[in-house]
C-alpha cells in the first residue's frame, strides 16, 4: 500500500524563513539556555565575602566597552565600596572578550549568569550598576531572561549607551575596514539597539538611575532626558544629569563613570533609598568636590593613563567584522526546539494491512520570496526511520506501522516550527 501524506499545505502555514523580517519576542517569553561553557561563566564572576548571605544590597559592577573591571573600577568604585562596607561583584568575560569588544549578545549571557548567581549568593534582590555599555548591558538580561526581573532591585547606569550612539555610522565602519562587533552594536541604527528597546524598555519592580553628562562625547545625544541614555516605561525611573545636580559640572563619557562626585552621590543615593535617585537629596557640597570617595588625587593621573592606555590599545588590537553581528534567534522567536516541526499522521486500520509494509511520501514546502518553494535537506522521520528531502523538496520513507496515531517529524534549519494534525490518505 502506497500512503502519501500531504504534508507541504500544513507546513507552509507553519513554517517562517529565518531571513523573513520577523517581530521582537514577547516581554515574557523564556529566555534561552546559556550556551557559554560553564567553566568560563564560574571564571568570570568575582565577589567580596559581604555578599554571601548579604545584609545590604549588593551591588554587580559591570565595566564599559574597550576594558574591563581593573580598568574602570579597580581604583575607584571597588575602593569606595570597600570602605563603606557595600559588598559588590565583578563580572568579565575571560579571553580577547575581556575588553568588552566582542558580540554583546555572548556578553548578556554573562550577565545573565551574573545577575543569577548573585542574587542567590546574596538571598535577595540586587542592584547592577554599569558604565557606558555596562550601564547598558544588564538591560539586556532583563529583556530577554525574564526570570532576571525579580532578582534586581536597583539598575544604575552612568552613561549608559541605551539607545546606542550617532557618533559614527555604518558607513563610517565600513570605510574603516570594519568595526569590533560591540561597535556596530551600539550605533543608534544597530538592530541590537532596537531589539534592546523592543516592545518595552523598562519593567515594574525595578528602579531605574540613569545618570548622564551634557558633555558626552561618546554616547550622543545626551542633551536632556529623551537622549541615549535615558530610559521609560513601567517601574520606577529617575533620568538625571549631573548637569541637574551641579550645573558646572564638566565631567565627559569617561570621568562620569570613573571619577564624577556627582555620579557616585545619585549613585548612592539610590542603593541606600527606596526608589531610583532623588536630586534634592544630593547635598550641594559635591559640586565643590574634585573626585568621588576611592580615588586617590596622588595618584589619578597614573591610574586614568593606564585605564586609557588599555581601552587605546584593545580598541587597535581587537578584531574587525565587516557587519553587525546577526541577532540570536531568541530575540525574534525564531529558535527551532528540538525535534523541529511536528506532524501526527492518523491512520485507519484500512490504511494498513496486516503484514504489508508503507511507503511514506512526504513533500515539503514553505513560503520564500512570496511563493511556496521546496524545501531542500529538510530532516523527515517517522517512526524511527529517516530521510532527507531532495532538490524538489521530497522524500520517501518504506516501513511497518500499525493503525493508531503516528508522529512525523521535520526539522528544518532556519525555519519556526509549530504542529498540525493530518489525516493521511491511501
Amino acid at each position: 500500500m502506497r500512503l502519501v501524506v500531504a504534508a507541504s499545505a500544513a507546513l507552509m502555514l507553519l513554517l517562517v524563513p529565518s531571513s523573513a523580517p520577523a517581530a521582537f519576542a514577547p516581554v515574557n517569553q523564556k529566555g534561552p539556555a546559556l550556551t557559554v561553557p560553564a567553566d568560563q561563566l564560574a571564571a568570570s564572576l568575582a565577589c567580596t565575602p559581604g555578599v554571601q548571605n548579604a545584609t545590604q544590597e549588593p551591588v554587580l559592577l559591570l565595566p564599559a566597552t574597550g576594558v574591563n573591571s581593573q580598568d574602570n573600577f579597580s581604583w575607584n568604585y571597588e575602593k569606595a565600596l570597600t570602605q563603606m562596607g557595600i559588598p559588590y561583584c565583578t563580572s568579565d568575560q575571560p579571553g580577547e572578550a575581556n575588553s568588552n569588544l566582542g558580540d554583546i549578545q555572548v556578553r548578556g549571557q554573562f550577565v545573565t549568569y551574573a545577575i543569577r548567581q548573585v542574587a542567590a549568593m546574596a538571598g535577595r534582590p540586587i542592584a547592577v550598576a554599569g558604565h557606558s555599555q555596562g550601564g547598558m548591558v544588564m538591560r539586556w538580561s532583563l529583556r530577554f531572561w525574564p526570570d532576571t526581573r525579580p532578582l534586581v532591585a536597583d539598575v544604575m547606569g552612568f552613561a549608559g549607551s541605551n539607545h546606542g550612539t550617532t557618533v559614527g555610522t555604518a558607513a563610517d565602519c565600513q570605510a574603516a575596514g570594519g568595526c569590533p562587533p560591540a561597535a556596530w552594536q551600539q550605533l543608534s541604527s544597530a538592530n541590537f539597539i532596537k531589539a534592546l528597546n523592543s516592545r518595552q524598555e523598562t519593567f515594574a519592580g525595578i528602579d531605574y538611575t540613569e545618570i548622564y553628562t551634557h558633555n558626552d562625547q561618546v554616547v550622543r545625544p545626551n542633551s536632556d532626558s529623551n537622549g541615549s541614555s535615558s530610559v521609560h516605561g513601567p517601574g520606577n525611573i529617575a533620568n538625571v544629569a549631573v548637569q541637574d545636580v551641579c550645573p558646572g559640572d564638566s565631567s565627559d563619557h569617561l570621568l562620569v563613570g570613573t571619577t564624577d562626585p556627582v555620579t557616585w552621590a545619585l549613585f548612592l543615593d539610590a542603593l541606600t533609598h527606596a526608589g531610583p535617585a532623588d536630586p534634592a537629596r544630593i547635598d550641594p557640597a559635591v559640586c565643590s568636590q574634585s573626585f568621588m570617595p576611592g580615588v586617590d588625587p596622588s595618584t589619578f593621573i597614573t591610574d586614568a593613563g593606564t585605564a586609557g592606555a588599555h581601552l587605546s590599545a584593545a580598541e587597535q588590537s581587537y578584531p574587525r567584522v565587516a557587519a553587525e553581528p546577526k541577532l540570536a534567534c531568541y530575540v525574534t522567536s525564531s529558535c527551532a526546539p528540538p525535534g523541529g516541526a511536528r506532524l501526527r499522521i492518523a491512520l485507519a486500520p484500512r490504511h494498513v494491512p496486516a503484514g504489508r509494509s508503507v511507503t511514506i511520501k512526504v513533500r515539503v514546502r514553505a513560503k520564500l520570496s512570496g511563493r511556496l518553494q521546496p524545501v531542500r535537506g529538510a530532516a523527515v522521520r517517522v517512526a524511527g526511520h529517516r530521510g532527507r528531502t531532495n532538490s524538489h523538496g521530497r522524500t520517501k520513507l518504506r516501513l511497518n506501522l500499525s493503525p493508531g496515531s503516528h508522529r512525523l517529524r521535520a526539522t528544518l534549519k532556519g525555519f519556526k516550527p509549530g504542529t498540525a494534525h493530518l489525516l493521511a490518505r491511501g
